[in-house]
């Protein structure tokens, strides 16, 4: 089982999970079913609103991060790319970490385990702590930010996932973390159950990470 030890902190309420797909990623379909979670007026557990917008930037000012402008979270992003229907299909693994995302309103972060390398662990970043966020090589400073990290640093938060860890063709093996905040009592839950009954509906197996908390 996959080890991820969690820094102490006050309002993260964060979901982890390893999904092992059938066949490499570039072999596999985004189901209809899944790509349809995109239009608004379909039914869904969960939806996001101005409460949950705020509780989600909550949760990352708290080490110092401003969650505003290109900095605010993933999940906002998805608001605004479906709206313009500007959202893409990528693959299995990102567009039902999408979904589940734009659909309860909670930032989710998916990297490929084959390009991170242990121990993993979530803390906040130093200030001028920054990496590259796409094939572009674009920098996000990621300093006061709750980040997901492995053996070479930071990979992956709730605003932009490392370039390096990202999912590719030859992906087979996932890690999704959906990070929830405390003010929002549940609904970290809630989004996992649903979002890994997807990935099995999609043919896929999921298994729970070992989550360790400091406090």
């Amino acid at each position: 089982m996959l080890e991820l030890h969690v820094a102490a902190h006050p309002a993260l309420d964060v979901r982890a999970f390893v999904t092992h797909f059938p066949r490499p990623l570039g072999e596999l379909t985004t189901p209809a079913t899944l790509r349809a979670l995109f239009s608004p007026e379909l039914p869904a557990p969960l939806a996001s609103d101005d409460l949950v917008r705020k509780a989600v930037r909550d949760l990352l000012r708290h080490g110092g991060y401003k969650p505003t402008g290109r900095g605010k979270p993933s999940s906002e992003y998805l608001l605004g790319a479906v709206a313009e229907q500007a959202l893409a299909a990528i693959n299995l693994a990102v567009d039902a970490c999408n979904a589940v995302s734009y659909r309860s309103g909670l930032p989710i972060s998916v990297v490929d385990l084959e390009r991170a390398r242990p121990p993993l662990r979530v803390e906040v970043q130093p200030a001028g702590t920054r990496y590259v966020f796409n094939p572009s090589g674009q920098e996000i400073d990621v300093g006061g930010l709750l980040c997901l990290c492995d053996a070479d640093g930071p990979c992956a938060n709730a605003v932009k996932d490392a370039q390096r860890t990202k999912t590719g063709a030859a992906t087979r093996r996932t890690l999704s973390l959906i990070w929830g905040t405390k003010s929002l009592p549940n609904r970290a839950q809630v989004a996992v159950d649903w979002y890994k009954d997807l990935l099995v509906a999609a043919g896929a197996t999921v298994e729970d990470a070992a989550v360790s908390s400091a406090g």
